[in-house]
C-alpha cells in the first residue's frame, strides 16, 4: 500500500496541530509541502482568519493546542503572514529528503516560539534547526525549479481533491482537518 501523506502550509496554525500528532498516529506518512494561497485561489475560499470569526478560531486551537498536551500557541505577528518563501523552502526541504523536520521545525518556530516566518530569517532558522545547510535552502528558494515545484505539488493535491490544511490522504480517502487525524490513523491502521 501507499503510505499515508500528509498535505501540510506553514501559516496553517492546524497544521501545527496536527504535525505534532502525526508522527504519533501516522509514523509512516509521507510530509507534503503544498501552498495554501493556491488552494484558496482554486477554490475560491479565504482563511477564517480575515473573518469576523478570527478571534473564536485562534481560541479554539489554542483550546485544542491544550487538550492534545501542546504548548500554549503563540501566534506570530503579523498573522497570518505571507508564506511562500516559507513554502518555497519547504518545497526544497523536501527535495533534500527533509520535509517533515522542516515543516515541523517551521510550525513550531511560528506556533509555538510566535516567529514570523514571513520572515527569510526566521524560515533559514527553521532550516537550520532541521538539520539542513541554510545557505543550500535559502539559494535553492529562489531556484525556478524549486517554484515550479511547489506550484506542481499544490496542482496534484487540488487534483487529489484537497480543499484544506491539514489533510491526510490514506488511500482514495482524504482527512480534512487536525481533529480527524485520529480517523486517518484508523484508516491507515485498517489498510495495513
Amino acid at each position: 500500500m501507499t503510505p499515508p501523506r500528509l498535505f501540510l502550509d506553514v501559516g496553517s496554525p492546524y497544521a501545527y496541530l496536527a504535525a505534532e500528532r502525526a508522527p504519533r498516529l501516522l509514523p509512516e506518512a509521507v510530509w507534503e509541502p503544498v501552498l495554501l494561497g493556491g488552494i484558496f485561489r482554486a477554490t475560491g475560499r479565504s482563511s477564517w482568519a480575515r473573518t469576523d470569526a478570527r478571534e473564536d478560531g485562534m481560541r479554539e486551537v489554542e483550546r485544542r493546542a491544550l487538550a492534545y498536551g501542546l504548548p500554549p500557541v503563540v501566534w506570530p505577528e503579523p498573522w497570518p503572514g505571507d508564506m511562500l518563501v516559507a513554502m518555497r523552502a519547504a518545497t526544497a526541504a523536501a527535495r533534500l529528503g527533509a520535509a517533515r523536520p522542516f515543516l515541523l521545525a517551521a510550525l513550531r518556530l511560528g506556533f509555538r516560539d510566535g516567529r514570523d516566518l514571513s520572515e527569510r530569517d526566521a524560515v533559514l532558522d527553521a532550516a537550520r534547526a532541521a538539520g539542513l545547510d541554510a545557505a543550500a535552502v535559502d539559494a535553492m528558494v529562489d531556484d525556478p525549479e524549486v517554484k515550479a515545484e511547489l506550484r506542481a505539488r499544490t496542482d496534484a493535491a487540488l487534483a487529489l481533491g484537497v480543499t484544506g490544511i491539514p489533510t491526510a490522504a490514506v488511500g482514495d480517502a482524504l482527512f480534512w482537518g487536525d481533529d480527524r487525524l485520529d480517523e486517518a490513523a484508523a484508516a491507515a491502521t485498517a489498510a495495513r
